[in-house]
């Protein structure tokens, strides 16, 4: 079984890099599913119900999500209705949303979970418990199972990979925007990587206006932080083989597209 999974969506940018390569990177890679984070696909935050039928359209099974999943209001209108997204699942009882979601391929089901830090984040529910009543629910369908913990600092994404090592197929990394180059298969073969990277502006500061940001360190004033929608375009993600049967991840690959670094397919 194998797994693309494109890292943090950010505005329009981010948007056409996934309809222009999600496409050739099926195409290259053969992927069984395509995840993609669309946290920040609307505007730099949170995602709409048009952005995520395109992401759809263009190739996603699934949609996770993170700490902006709130940011458009709209999201309330269609959450419960969108069966191939999930928000993160460790938001307190009665959120609305799937805080698990299976995909079928290739006659079997991944199991997909989506998680907040806490570290530096907003308070959630306790993820390192979470995780375990998770994969209870998904061992009962599947052995095959892809969490996106989505966590600011890289000490708790460590320790998270190490908890729940061998427990799952997969655990990346997302929400810093910056592609690490830790990808490596746990010693009881888990894949990890502590962050994806984002897709968005590639000359730009985590996908926001470099410009403002600098203005946001040199001065300390409040600034207003947009996404440009003009300018060079990167896209990241990681490729994951799974043995279907036992859930155990045998290989995990970074991509980046941008640039420096050209797709060829």
């Amino acid at each position: 079984m194998r797994i693309l999974f494109i890292g943090d969506v950010v505005g329009s940018p981010g948007r056409d890099m996934v309809q222009e390569y999600l496409p050739k990177l099926k195409a290259k890679y053969q992927p069984h599913i395509s995840i993609v984070n669309g946290e920040n696909a609307a505007s730099g935050k949170g995602i709409t119900e048009k952005i995520y039928k395109n992401l759809l359209e263009w190739g996603a099974n699934a949609i996770t999500m993170g700490n902006h999943t709130w940011d458009k209001k709209d999201i309330f209108q269609f959450i419960d209705d969108a069966p191939y997204m999930v928000r993160p699942g460790n938001l307190p009882e009665g959120t609305p949303g799937n805080e698990i979601v299976f995909i079928k391929s290739n006659g079997k089901e991944i199991a997909v979970i989506n998680l907040l830090g806490r570290t530096f984040m907003n308070p959630v529910d306790d993820p390192f418990r979470k995780v375990e009543e998770l994969i209870e629910i998904a061992k009962r369908r599947t052995n095959i199972i892809f969490v996106d913990f989505h966590a600011e600092a890289t000490s708790e994404k460590l320790a998270f990979g190490w908890y729940i090592d061998g427990k799952v197929s997969a655990v990346v990394g997302t929400h810093t925007h910056v592609q690490t180059a830790d990808d490596r298969i746990l010693p009881n073969q888990t894949a990890y990587i502590s962050d994806v990277g984002m897709t968005g502006p590639y000359d730009e500061i985590l996908g926001t206006s470099k410009d403002a940001v600098l203005k946001k360190f040199l001065t300390g004033l409040p600034v207003r932080f947009e996404v440009p929608k003009d300018g060079r375009k990167q896209l990241s993600a990681v490729i994951i083989d799974v043995d279907s049967t036992t859930g155990n991840a045998s290989n995990i690959e970074r991509i980046q597209i941008n640039d420096d670094h050209p797709f060829f397919s």
